[in-house]
């Protein structure tokens, strides 16, 4: 996950899905995006093992205005953000797990 950072924030009403308590793992996702199943996968475990995270999938698609907002060019894109909703950090492509746990540590 890289290290670009933003003062963007998100709410529950644009996630559709209520925050983490620690931080939320946001995925942005495609119908016919093989990465995005593996990404879903890693994500979910994640989120499993380490408790107050949320993991969000949201369908780049159906949410355009959302995807255009915050520059999202390709899926899967992640966004992990902290537990008041405040983008930490974003990277693009399939993630592997020790990046997405060493990211939550910004969130955390």
């Amino acid at each position: 996950m890289d290290g670009r950072t933003t003062a963007e924030t998100l709410d529950a009403a644009q996630l559709g899905a209520e925050l983490g308590d620690r931080a939320t793992l946001v995925q942005f996702s495609s119908a016919f995006c093989q990465p995005c199943r593996a990404t879903r996968r890693t994500l979910a475990e994640v989120a499993g093992m380490v408790e107050g995270v949320t993991h969000v999938e949201i369908d780049a698609e159906a949410h355009l205005a959302l995807v255009r907002a915050l520059g999202i060019s390709r899926t899967p894109t992640v966004l992990v953000l902290d537990s008041e909703g405040r983008i930490v950090r974003r990277a693009a492509g399939p993630p592997r797990t020790a990046d997405v746990v060493a990211a939550l540590g910004h969130a955390m």
